[in-house]
């Protein structure tokens, strides 16, 4: 049996990619989001075993290995994954900045997100596992947008960290990338106005919404040993953002 470990699991695109990942029969996900969904509340119904999930706040950092690592998954359960997906957008103009939505946003895109992925390679390393993170990431760091600048940059940051990580611990066999997400019909990009949403789409090559299934699909081969050759990326589902 597999472990994976999805962050934001209850809705979006975690929920989509948990789906996939338990059509598997040798997948079981450890999930943790702030709350559960009635859809996610379903899926886990069905599938008891193989299908664990905790409420945590990734913005509270300094719990994590207590929490997630020692009490939800357990440092004798080996890991072979682990889905860096959970995210907050702080949206506005860089005139109008504060500092304290920045922080909070940083905290759960940003540092959360690198002090899981330190426990995840101890936990790799200490089963002797070559496993694969998958950080997703957003067309926005790429392509700019009005309004997005915030967001944008902690999702740089991720790459780039993502691509050392490659870097550092290749050697062991363990893989980092990103997954460049385009604009998805999703609970973060619910706040967009209808003009504003075909303004973006229309940049595309395919004048459409990126799929969560594309992008979902597209994380479960990353995770696979088919990607056994690809690290250090910036793989890009876009529906054609050039």
């Amino acid at each position: 049996m597999k472990n994976i470990l999805i962050s934001g699991v209850s809705r979006g695109l975690g929920l989509e990619i948990t789906k996939s990942l338990l059509k598997k029969e040798n997948i079981c996900v450890y999930g943790f989001s702030r709350a559960k969904t009635k859809e996610f509340e379903f899926l886990k119904e069905k599938n008891p075993e193989k299908l664990k999930w905790m409420s945590y706040d990734m913005s509270n950092i300094s719990d994590i290995r207590n929490k997630i690592f020692k009490e939800f998954i357990g440092l004798k359960t080996p890991l072979h994954g682990f889905v860096n997906n959970a995210a907050i957008s702080y949206d506005d103009i860089i005139t109008n900045l504060n500092y304290e939505p920045l922080l909070k946003m940083y905290k759960i895109n940003v540092f959360g997100p690198m002090m899981i992925t330190k426990h995840v390679i101890r936990q790799f390393l200490l089963h002797n596992v070559k496993g694969s993170i998958v950080h997703v990431s957003s067309i926005s760091a790429h392509t700019g947008y009005k309004g997005l600048a915030m967001y944008a940059s902690s999702k740089g940051a991720l790459e780039a960290f993502s691509k050392n990580s490659a870097r550092e611990w290749g050697e062991r066999g363990i893989r980092s990338n990103s997954l460049v997400a385009g604009f998805m019909e999703t609970d973060m990009s619910s706040t967009l106005s209808v003009d504003q949403k075909n303004r973006i789409f229309k940049r595309t090559s395919m004048k459409v919404p990126t799929t969560k299934r594309s992008v979902s699909e597209t994380i479960i081969f990353l995770l696979s040993e088919s990607a056994e050759s690809i690290t250090g990326q910036n793989i890009h589902v876009d529906s054609g953002t050039i």
